[in-house]
């Protein structure tokens, strides 16, 4: 086994940590506080090819692997969570429907564009009725003259409403009736922005990821083109949940980097903040704390590169990923309220970046499947 990363992954690595702390560390507090979407970070990190990582060179992605790709959303989550949520959900949600099941003229007309952060990629599947239970949806859309005219909504979707937002791909229902949960065939459509009838909502007010886009969206009578069928249909169904298998390595890794984040900022102050004549880093309850957080994060850190190695291998990866995205949720929320706690008053003090990560963490055991649909999905892999 080889646990040493290749010179290539070592030098992307090594860039996007260091476009982390000086272009993103300055101004996340700020952008956090006013709910500002990091309009110049994107459009930095196109210009360093990070916005289409895994994807082929030949529509202008960055011809990396998973690790890459792994490796770039953990350096960004270690110094803000919003930033490299607006990533994730581009790359692995947004993108990565149209690269693998898109028409050869799907991948050229909007490739090239997503894949350097001119324009943002969306995934449109949850919906009121259909979260966790996905194959619920309730989105229909009808061919009609040559056009699927589309009517529904959608709730929690990322980078739907940017001034970059390009496309959305949304699941949605396109048997005529209603037939049974069995019979109701359900498909992928493209929809680009601005089309009538398709109407972003307002943006959530949420506990963290303040510094993402995240909103409703509705489908009254919105008519794209009948070409703008992502791959078969009535595919979606088998579509979206080989997506949402690659988005838990993305949401992994942020687990991963959120938590080593909570790690440095903890281990700084505990060195810097002096207790009854020297530093608290020299009294073993908090160096327990300490040393628990960094077993954690490398533990979880090797299960996260695995579940990308696997895939990067062509392997079956489904079991690794849940296993990655539970452990890695919940290791972010344990860490950041530990690193809290070592900070004491000033924890709790919107200054202080683990008071952000504390509020980024939580839904990192939400997103991109629950724990509980994560338990499900790992106890049927394992042929419970």
């Amino acid at each position: 086994m080889e646990f040493d990363l290749a010179d290539h992954h070592r030098l992307l690595r090594d860039t996007v940590r260091e476009f982390a702390h000086q272009e993103i560390g300055p101004v996340a507090e700020e952008l956090d506080r006013t709910k500002a979407f990091p309009y110049e970070i994107v459009r930095g990190l196109g210009e360093l090819g990070l916005m289409g990582i895994p994807f082929p060179e030949e529509y202008g992605g960055g011809g990396g692997d998973s690790i890459a790709y792994a490796l770039a959303v953990e350096e960004l989550a270690r110094v803000d969570s919003s930033v490299a949520i607006t990533v994730c959900a581009h790359t692995t949600l947004g993108t990565e429907p149209i690269y693998l099941f898109g028409s050869e003229e799907q991948k050229r007309e909007w490739l090239p564009r997503l894949c350097s952060g001119e324009r943002l990629g969306a995934f449109g599947l949850t919906e009121p009725e259909a979260g966790s239970d996905a194959g619920n949806t309730q989105t229909r859309a009808a061919l009609d003259a040559g056009e699927w005219v589309i009517n529904g909504s959608k709730q929690f979707i990322t980078n739907a409403g940017t001034d970059i937002s390009g496309v959305v791909v949304i699941t949605a229902v396109t048997s005529a009736g209603a037939g049974t949960r069995g019979e109701r065939e359900i498909s992928n459509l493209l929809v680009p922005h601005g089309t009538p009838g398709y109407e972003p909502g307002e943006p959530y007010r949420k506990m963290g990821w303040n510094a993402s886009d995240t909103r409703p969206l509705s489908f009254s009578d919105c008519r794209v083109p009948a070409e703008n069928l992502v791959g078969q249909r009535g595919a979606g169904l088998r579509q979206f949940l080989h997506v949402l298998d690659i988005g838990r390595i993305g949401v992994a890794a942020m687990g991963v980097g959120l938590a080593q984040g909570a790690l440095d900022q903890a281990l700084a102050y505990a060195k810097e903040r002096r207790a009854f004549g020297r530093p608290i880093s020299q009294f073993q309850t908090i160096q327990s704390k300490l040393a628990a957080m960094s077993v954690e994060v490398e533990a979880t850190r090797l299960l996260v590169y695995k579940a990308a190695w696997l895939k990067d291998r062509e392997r079956n990866f489904t079991l690794t990923a849940a296993q990655a995205k539970l452990k890695s949720g919940r290791l972010a929320v344990r860490a950041a309220d530990e690193a809290v706690q070592i900070h004491g008053g000033y924890g709790y003090i919107e200054e202080y970046p683990v008071c952000r990560f504390y509020r980024d963490a939580k839904v990192l055991t939400i997103g991109e499947g629950t724990d509980e649909v994560q338990e499900m999905v790992i106890a049927r892999a394992l042929g419970a």
